[in-house]
């Protein structure tokens, strides 16, 4: 293993998970800067936010250092993954989290508000079937008020481009091998890391109860997500950004 965070504070493990992340995702920020320009464009620059699958936090802290006014409310299952977003975010009267499962049809009634300005989620609900994911936009009419945004940044890719997928997932395997070897850590090793923290070897033990190795979810199109989000109640929904492989799919309310 070429990177030690074990012992180290959360913001270490914020920044290890945030290159975890990026080895898969290199066009990560900008995707989050194309999100962030998106609430503020059409929701003000102090939005009510429900950073949806929030992982450790990545959306809620890049929106509240551009926006300080901005509140937010992250929620996961993950008992890992919250806890470096709680010891994180420790001490941030901006933000707070809510342990719950998205599948769960009753999982909204955790939430500490009604509705939101603009509800947020990147590279989470891959992990989702599309009958759950349906059901979820479903609740999300809802909870995004008249007005508001949902944006989900996820892999979305094309089916009917197989020659261009194939030519694509060639050249980004070879540029993760590339900087595998010069040291980046991979999903795989990153929770061997976390295991080793006494902090985060009992809640790293549930997440693997809870999940397995990784998502078994589907990968619709971004015409599939614009779609239900329409059938789900938002007036207007396409794709924002994409790259190769991915989509940042906004619905308005």
């Amino acid at each position: 293993m070429t990177e030690t965070v074990v012992g180290a504070d959360w913001q270490a493990w914020q920044n290890s998970w945030d290159r975890q992340q990026e080895w898969y995702l290199p066009d990560r920020e900008e995707r989050f800067r194309v999100m962030l320009d998106m609430v503020e464009a059409l929701v003000g620059p102090a939005p009510r936010v429900l950073d949806l699958a929030c992982g450790t936090g990545s959306i809620s802290d890049r929106l509240l250092k551009r926006f300080p006014e901005a509140r937010s409310v992250g929620v996961d299952l993950d008992p890992a993954l919250l806890a470096i977003a709680e010891g994180y975010f420790e001490g941030e009267p901006r933000v707070r989290f809510v342990r719950a499962d998205l599948k769960d049809p009753r999982w909204t009634e955790k939430l500490p508000h009604d509705t939101y300005d603009a509800v947020l989620t990147a590279t989470a609900l891959h992990w989702l079937h599309t009958e759950d994911l349906r059901a979820l936009y479903g609740q999300l009419g809802t909870l995004v008020r008249d007005g508001g945004v949902f944006m989900n940044a996820d892999h979305m890719p094309d089916e009917g481009t197989p020659r261009i997928n194939a030519a694509e997932r060639v050249f980004r395997h070879a540029r993760m091998d590339a900087a595998q070897a010069a040291g980046a850590v991979g999903w795989a090793e990153w929770w061997q890391l976390a295991a080793a923290d006494p902090r985060l070897a009992a809640p790293t033990a549930e997440r693997f109860e809870i999940y397995g190795e990784h998502a078994d979810g589907d990968t619709p199109s971004a015409a599939w997500h614009a779609a239900v989000l329409r059938d789900a109640g938002f007036a207007e929904a396409r794709p924002v950004w994409a790259s190769p492989t991915d989509a940042l799919v906004l619905g308005l309310k």
